[in-house]
């Protein structure tokens, strides 16, 4: 969860007489993602954002599930995946549960014609290559490489990039997505042992109020389906909002590592977590310092969780062969660990520059037709001599 932000005017009082210089009153809206029980955000808007003139037949999204079962280690190759123009036409899940989507997209124009708004996940747009603004009713979000976008459900945004060259990973969590409970104190705060702070949580800013009348189209998404919605007024009309509930960047070159004498567990770099899945950030940091460390990751059983990790890039001393934008899936049920002769050749070493992005899933996932389109075959046969 973010703390407490605003931008612009609002009353002193929430739920009061907030009136334009007209003396009209500015519509106020509660914007939150889970009822009336936790972090919210209040809104006023220069015309009420219920004003809807017409509906389009919605597009069915659903994934095209592959398998939805299977026990063998799995690698795909993202860069393989083709670009689209459009942002929403580029985004392509490849692994799939109730709990969440991981997505991947190459889009190479900014979105222009409509409205955005994920009326059933929070979304975490990582941004692998590529930089510009994300633009919602709550301001405005520069980003670029190396950046978490954490945008809550139901928020109306607009991408736009600065050239054609954009590649996304994007989490779509049915759950909200929050920071670490371990990192927080019981009132919110985040701890010194936490591996980031609020210093290093980029807020909207910039808020551009739009008076503006016509057709506006927000595609919506629900339940799988996109439905396109037409509305009277420009959704970023916005005068002022205050709250604790609106999208926010973190770099994933501000996650300060954390490091030990010996090998320390997966859960050290976790950045995010959500509802029965976690994300986590690797990136530089130096090997563990014990006189007999062997810096390499011992065997580890996946019984309870799929492991997804998505490189982005670097060197990756338990791996062979990896490439910028690869996924490796390690589903629950069997051991996995370092390639042969990783573990001898990291003995000695003093620091790593690998850059990745992990995705624990404690519930399995499913393969869509998209990644078996982009999948290194013979994965699974790594580890042998």
């Amino acid at each position: 969860m973010p703390h407490y932000h605003h931008l612009g005017d609002f009353p002193r009082k929430r739920h009061t007489q907030f009136r334009k210089p007209d003396g009209t009153l500015y519509a106020e809206q509660l914007f939150s993602t889970e009822g009336f029980s936790n972090d919210s955000s209040l809104l006023y808007h220069l015309h009420p954002p219920t004003r809807i003139i017409h509906t389009d037949e919605p597009v069915n999204l659903q994934p095209r599930i592959a398998e939805d079962k299977m026990l063998r280690h799995r690698s795909f190759e993202g860069f393989n995946l083709k670009p689209a123009e459009d942002y929403l036409d580029s985004r392509r899940p490849v692994l799939v549960n109730s709990d969440c989507h991981i997505v991947l997209a190459v889009p190479q124009k900014s979105m222009e014609q409509y409205f955005y708004k994920n009326a059933d996940a929070d979304e975490v747009i990582f941004i692998h290559e590529g930089k510009g603004v994300l633009h919602s009713m709550y301001g405005n979000l520069e980003f670029g490489y190396g950046d978490y976008l954490v945008v809550p459900r139901g928020t109306v945004y607009q991408l736009s990039f600065e050239t054609t060259a954009n590649r996304l990973l994007i989490i779509e969590s049915f759950s909200p997505v929050r920071y670490p409970k371990k990192y927080l104190s019981k009132y919110g705060q985040l701890l010194e042992h936490s591996p980031y702070c609020e210093r290093d949580i980029r807020q909207p800013k910039d808020l551009q109020t739009h008076d503006a009348a016509g057709d506006f189209l927000i595609k919506t998404k629900k339940r799988g389906l996109l439905y396109g919605i037409h509305y009277a007024s420009h959704p970023f009309d916005v005068v002022g909002w205050d709250g604790c509930c609106y999208p926010y960047a973190f770099s994933i070159l501000d996650f300060e590592p954390i490091t030990g004498r010996v090998h320390q567990p997966p859960p050290v770099h976790q950045t995010f977590e959500a509802n029965n899945f976690v994300i986590c950030s690797f990136v530089p940091r130096l090997f563990d310092y014990h006189p007999d460390a062997i810096p390499a990751p011992y065997n580890h059983s996946n019984i309870d969780s799929d492991e997804v990790l998505y490189y982005v890039d670097g060197d990756f001393m338990s791996r062979k062969h990896v490439t910028r934008g690869m996924i490796n899936l390690h589903p629950a049920g069997i051991p996995h660990g370092p390639h042969p002769g990783a573990v001898q050749k990291s003995i000695g070493a003093k620091d790593t520059n690998e850059l990745a992005v992990m995705i624990d899933t404690f519930h399995p996932l499913q393969l869509t037709v998209e990644a078996l389109e982009i999948e290194n075959e013979g994965y699974v046969m790594s580890w042998a001599e």
